[in-house]
Order: C-alpha cells, then sequence, then structure tokens
C-alpha cells in the first residue's frame, strides 16, 4: 500500500493560347493552333475549357501573381499532416504558438512545446491537478494522494485510501483545504470516486490511453508520500499487465492503516507488506521503477507528454516495518483504462 499515517493568393488564368515568351504586343500566330485539351485520340471533338470566364485576365505583360500568406501556409500544412499524422501535429503547434495539440492518437500534449520530454515540463503542467488525501476512520488517520478529473472537483483515489472513511479532507497543490465525500467505491479494482465540496475552477488532469504505452517508456509519478505534497519521482515503464493480487475487506484494510498504512498485496505467489487476508481481488497492473512511498497510492502515472496513464496503488517493500520501508524500484499502478470504464458505475454511488 502506498498510503501512510500520514500540457488569397490570386492565380492569373493566362491565356493558354500565348507562349511563355510572347511580347504583349505580338499579335498570335495563326499558324501555332492551341493544343488539344486532351492527347490526340481522347475526345477529340472536346472543346478546351475557356478559364477565362471565371477570372478576368491580367494585362498583356504583366506575370502571373502568386501570393502566398500564412492561411494559405497552414493549409498546406495540414494537408501533410493528414498525410503524416502525429509528426506533423508538432508542426502545426509551432507554427500556431499554440500550447496544446492533439495528435493523431489518442493522447495529447498538455506539456508546453518548450518543455515538452521533461520531467520538470510534466510536473509543471500536471501538479495542480494532484491532490493530498487526509482520511480519517474508527481505525485511524492515514495519507494518499488522488487526481482531479473534472474543474469541480471530481477525484480519483484508491478505494483503499478512504476505505471504511468517516470524514475525507482533500489539499490541492495550491494549498487550499476543501471537505469531500465519498461517490463511490470498487474495491475489487482498488478504485473510489470522491467530490469536494463547493469546488470550481479546479484543472482537471488529462486522461490518457494505457493501452498505447510501451515497456521502456519514460514516466513520472506525483503525489504525497509520508505527507510531502506534489512530490515528483520519474523512471520508466518496467513492465505491463502484472497479476497484483490485493484485499477486498474493508475490515483488514483498516488493520493495515492502523498497523502503518502498508498496504498488502500479493505478486508473483509472494506476499508484501503483510497479510492480504482470505477477500482478495487480482487486476492487471503497470510496473514502474519510478519511486514510490507511503502515501503515493491514489495518486498519478503519467507519460511525458502529461496524460495520466495509471494511478499509483501499490509498492514493493523490502521490509516488514513500514517505519523503514522505501522504494526500491519496484512499483504497480492501475491502467487508466481500467479507471476510465469503472468511472460510470463509480459516478452511479457503486460501494461494491
Amino acid at each position: 500500500m502506498t498510503e501512510s499515517l500520514r500540457r488569397n493568393g490570386e492565380y492569373e488564368h493566362a491565356n493558354p493560347y500565348q507562349g511563355p515568351h510572347q511580347h504583349a504586343s505580338s499579335p498570335v500566330n495563326p499558324e501555332w493552333p492551341p493544343p488539344p485539351a486532351q492527347p490526340p485520340g481522347n475526345h477529340p471533338t472536346q472543346p478546351l475549357p475557356d478559364m477565362r470566364s471565371e477570372q478576368p485576365a491580367e494585362p498583356h505583360g504583366r506575370r502571373p501573381a502568386r501570393r502566398r500568406g500564412p492561411a494559405a501556409l497552414l493549409v498546406a500544412v495540414a494537408i501533410v499532416a493528414a498525410a503524416v499524422g502525429g509528426g506533423t501535429a508538432y508542426g502545426i503547434q509551432e507554427l500556431t504558438g499554440s500550447d496544446t495539440v492533439a495528435s493523431s492518437s489518442t493522447s495529447t500534449n498538455v506539456v508546453p512545446s518548450s518543455q515538452k520530454g521533461t520531467v520538470s515540463g510534466v510536473a509543471k503542467a500536471v501538479s495542480p491537478s494532484i491532490v493530498e488525501i487526509n482520511a480519517t476512520s474508527n481505525a485511524g488517520s492515514s495519507t494518499g494522494s488522488g487526481v482531479i478529473i473534472t474543474d469541480d472537483g471530481e477525484i480519483i483515489t484508491n478505494n483503499h485510501v478512504v476505505s471504511g472513511a468517516s470524514s475525507v479532507k482533500v489539499t490541492t497543490n495550491d494549498g487550499k483545504q476543501y471537505t469531500a465525500e465519498v461517490v463511490g467505491t470498487d474495491s475489487k479494482k482498488d478504485l473510489a470516486l470522491i467530490k469536494l465540496q463547493n469546488a470550481s475552477g479546479l484543472k482537471a488532469a488529462t486522461l490518457g490511453d494505457s493501452a498505447g504505452i510501451g515497456v521502456g517508456d519514460q514516466v513520472v509519478a506525483i503525489g504525497s508520500p509520508e505527507g510531502l505534497t506534489g512530490t515528483v519521482t520519474s523512471g520508466i515503464v518496467s513492465a505491463l499487465d502484472r497479476d497484483v493480487t490485493v484485499s477486498t475487506d474493508e475490515g483488514q484494510q483498516q488493520q493495515q492503516q492502523r498497523q502503518g498504512g502498508q498496504w498488502p498485496f500479493e505478486f508473483g505467489g509472494q506476499q508484501f507488506n503483510g497479510d492480504t487476508g482470505s477477500s482478495t481481488t487480482t487486476y492487471k497492473a503497470i510496473q514502474t521503477d519510478a519511486s514510490l512511498n507511503p502515501g503515493n497510492s491514489g495518486g498519478a502515472l503519467i507519460d511525458m507528454n502529461g496524460n495520466i496513464i495509471g494511478i499509483n496503488s501499490a509498492m514493493y517493500s523490502a521490509t516488514e516495518s513500514s517505519a523503514s520501508a522505501g522504494s526500491v524500484g519496484l512499483g504497480f499502478a492501475i491502467p487508466i483504462n481500467t479507471v476510465k470504464a469503472d468511472l460510470p458505475e463509480l459516478r452511479a454511488g457503486a460501494s461494491n
């Protein structure tokens, strides 16, 4: 468990009968007939279209004007973008000066172009969407993290962060504090949706596509380990589709909160951070070596474009003592596609 006790051109249609070097005052040589509209043998009786009827001809002697303004240039770039995909979308971003451009995939660049691909750029763009959660229950209090998904205060977190909570307090990145209520929970996927009271104008995170990530992709994790709000770590996706087994027993979860906030889970046939109990569920997780510590639960795993690709949920600890537990480069996150699929039920008040 990673909780703790605490981005007009105008074209002259030149006379096709006039040669390129013919002087304006020279008459057309009647011995030079106009070229046929089609190659010989193809529709010999079809007349040559009179292009002059569409636009008046310029006075003789003036070269056709080819003016290209910014609008024409953008049209040309857009045509190329349709042919080559997302790479050109970044080119359009540079031409227009826009900081947010949707690519040809389901991913969106929410990091400014000047900081694209940097940890600092991701942190600056996404940190305002990550919160600290303090939940109080009969078992005591615990600290976790959450991700804002609507500007009026819907927040995704782990079920084990708010399980059995009698009160939930949330602190945003800018230090504002809110009271929150639990809207829906899903212990089988270790997900929960909470809603801030009297909140507006918050910065919602961009939910990405976890199906598009690969082993070796760089990622950033943001959360509140040990109550240290807005902590940023980075690493890579070290594996995909890991079977992680967690407890669905609320009593077991509260017991772990009382003992230090370590979230027990099973992986590879072994148990970590304590006993998961007899009531468990297994989900497919993203494995990362980005440092996760108690309190990161419910926080964000982010790609280098600033999209949320996972909700951090579990960390391996080589020790049974929460006091000396720390990241050893083996953490797990719930894929964001799992979260998106579960949102309708959570919003409807699910409590399974």
